[in-house]
C-alpha cells in the first residue's frame, strides 16, 4: 500500500523516514499515539533500538512549522532547563525525532501532598529561564498580538459561543479594559515567555525537573507571564493562600537572581492579576474556537474555572468594574438571573 492509500499517510511517511535515517534508531514497527494538542501537531512514542523510548513529533505543513520548536528548544536547553534533545530532524515534512521525558505530567501527579515540591521545582525552573533572557532572539509580545489575543474574547466567546451582540457603550467599555491590560502588560519587565508554561506542559522527572514541552510560541514578552500560566491554571485549581504563597516565593527567587520585578510585592502582585486577566480573557476566546471552529468539546469543561478565574480578578479592581457589569448582563441575558460574587 502506498503512503497516499495508507489510512494515516502521514504516520506511514514518518515510519518511512525514521526508517531512513542514517544509523536507525528507532523501531518503526513499535510506533503508538504518545499525546496531541490542541494544534494539528500529533506526538508519538517509539522504542530505540538500543532500549528505552524516544517521541517522534508529527507537524503537518502548512499548517505546522517545526521551526520554531527547534529553535526554542535550542536556546532554552542552552539555559539549563530541560527540554527535549533533537535527534534527527526533516524540517520542509514537519517531522522531528526527540527525547523522550516520559508521559507524567505534572497534572497526572499534582495532589495536596506534591503540589508544593513540584511548583517550587517549577518557579525555579522558570527563574533560571528568565534570568538568562536576552532580546532579540525571539518575536516580541507587542501590543498587536496581546490585542490580538485579546479580541479572541469578544469574537469568539462572546459573539459565538454566548451568541452576543454588544451595544456600542459595551463595546466602548470592554475597550477601555482592554487598553488598561495592555497599559500594564506592555509596561512591564521583558523576558523569555514560554506562554503555555502549565500542568499539561511540564513533566514530571527523576532529575533535572521539570520536563518543559509545547515552547514552540515562546516569545519576548511581560515576566509575570508564565507565572500566571502556571498558578492560575486552565485545568486545576489552588486556593488563594497557596497561589499567594508560591507568587512570593517566584518573587524572593526573582529578586535573588537579580531579575527585574518591582521591589514592592503588592506592585508585583497587582502586575500578576492584570496579566492574569489578560490570559484568562484570550483563553476563553480560544477555548471557545477550539470547540466552535475545530470540534474540539473537551476545552468547553475548563471554561467555567476560567471564567471563576476572569470574575474574581476583574471583581478585586475597580477599573474592571464595566467588564463585570457586561458579564452579569449578558447572565441575566441568559437565564433571567444576574450573577454577582
Amino acid at each position: 500500500m502506498s503512503d497516499s492509500q495508507h489510512p494515516d499517510p502521514r504516520l506511514a511517511q514518518l515510519a518511512g523516514w525514521l526508517a531512513s535515517l542514517d544509523a536507525p534508531v528507532a523501531r518503526t514497527d513499535t510506533l503508538r499515539a504518545a499525546s496531541s494538542d490542541a494544534s494539528f501537531r500529533r506526538y508519538f512514542r517509539v522504542d530505540a533500538a538500543d532500549g528505552g523510548t524516544l517521541i517522534a513529533m508529527d507537524a503537518p505543513p502548512p499548517q505546522e512549522d517545526v521551526r520554531p520548536f527547534v529553535r526554542v528548544a535550542e536556546l532554552f536547553g542552552a539555559t539549563g532547563v530541560t527540554v527535549p534533545t533533537i535527534l534527527a530532524q526533516d524540517v520542509e515534512r514537519g517531522f522531528l525525532l526527540l527525547s523522550d521525558l516520559g508521559n507524567t505530567t505534572y497534572l497526572k501527579q499534582l495532589d495536596a501532598q506534591s503540589a508544593h515540591a513540584l511548583y517550587i521545582d517549577a518557579i525555579d525552573a522558570l527563574v533560571l529561564l528568565q534570568a538568562q533572557s536576552r532580546p532579540g532572539q525571539l518575536p516580541a509580545y507587542d501590543r498587536d498580538l496581546l490585542q490580538r489575543e485579546l479580541m479572541l474574547f469578544p469574537d469568539w466567546y462572546l459573539g459565538r459561543h454566548l451568541n452576543a451582540t454588544l451595544n456600542e457603550k459595551q463595546t466602548a467599555d470592554l475597550n477601555k479594559v482592554f487598553d488598561t491590560l495592555l497599559a500594564n502588560n506592555l509596561a512591564q519587565p521583558q523576558v523569555y515567555v514560554h506562554r503555555d508554561y502549565h500542568s499539561r506542559n511540564l513533566m514530571v522527572l527523576d532529575k533535572g525537573n521539570p520536563g518543559i514541552l509545547d515552547f514552540q510560541d515562546a516569545v519576548y514578552g511581560p515576566i509575570t507571564y508564565d507565572l500566571v500560566s502556571l498558578l492560575r491554571d486552565a485545568y486545576i485549581q489552588w486556593d488563594e493562600e497557596m497561589v499567594l504563597d508560591w507568587a512570593i516565593r517566584y518573587w524572593e527567587r526573582a529578586r535573588r537572581a537579580g531579575l527585574p520585578v518591582s521591589h514592592d510585592i503588592d506592585a508585583f502582585y497587582r502586575d500578576f492579576e492584570f496579566m492574569g486577566l489578560q490570559r484568562h480573557l484570550k483563553v476563553l476566546g480560544i477555548f471557545a474556537r477550539l470547540y466552535h471552529r475545530d470540534g474540539k468539546d473537551g476545552y468547553l469543561n475548563d471554561i467555567p474555572l476560567v471564567m471563576e478565574y476572569t470574575r474574581k480578578t476583574a471583581y478585586r479592581y475597580k477599573e474592571f468594574a464595566p467588564l463585570v457589569k457586561l458579564l452579569d448582563t449578558l447572565d441575566e441575558d441568559k437565564t433571567g438571573v444576574g450573577f454577582t460574587f
